[in-house]
């Protein structure tokens, strides 16, 4: 009898799990994320400065997480209609107000970061320019959707 009050609860469980998966707090995923991109840059960026010495596998490595971190990136997931007020986020509201200005900026993201990886620095020249072009767009997207911390 327990055995088939068990099995008949799986289903129930797994639901349960999902559901709560799927009503994460969208604010938190997307801090998460980006500090988690923001661990991948801070460990490329003493490489570019000439700070470390340039080391192909460690670069790759941090690029082809950086690139993982980036394709996970949506827009309408991560920041919906609503989030804008309340939490603890720097997220302008400008993401908002020009939604489609904020897309077009994270889809040229993602396609820069898969473009780093895949032009595959092999030194350091090489590397300067691909990561260059990814924290330029970083930049660019903090500058006009975040709000700066003081």
């Amino acid at each position: 009898m327990k055995r088939l009050i068990a099995f008949a609860a799986a289903p129930l469980l797994a639901i349960a799990v999902f559901s709560a998966a799927a009503n994460a707090d969208p604010i938190a995923d997307r801090q998460a994320l980006m500090k988690d991109q923001g661990k991948a840059v801070g460990s490329l960026a003493p490489i570019a400065k000439g700070e470390k010495p340039f080391d192909a596998a460690a670069v790759l490595a941090a690029l082809n997480k950086l690139n993982e971190d980036a394709q996970k990136i949506d827009p309408a997931a991560m920041f919906p209609a609503g989030t804008e007020t309340g939490g603890d986020t720097t997220a302008s509201p400008k993401i908002w107000e020009d939604n489609a200005g904020f897309v077009a900026a994270v889809n040229k993201y993602k396609a820069d970061t898969a473009a780093a990886l895949a032009s595959k620095p092999q030194d350091l020249d090489s590397f300067k320019v691909a990561f260059g072009q990814v924290t330029q767009n970083c930049g660019a997207c903090h500058q006009a959707f975040r709000i700066k911390k003081n």
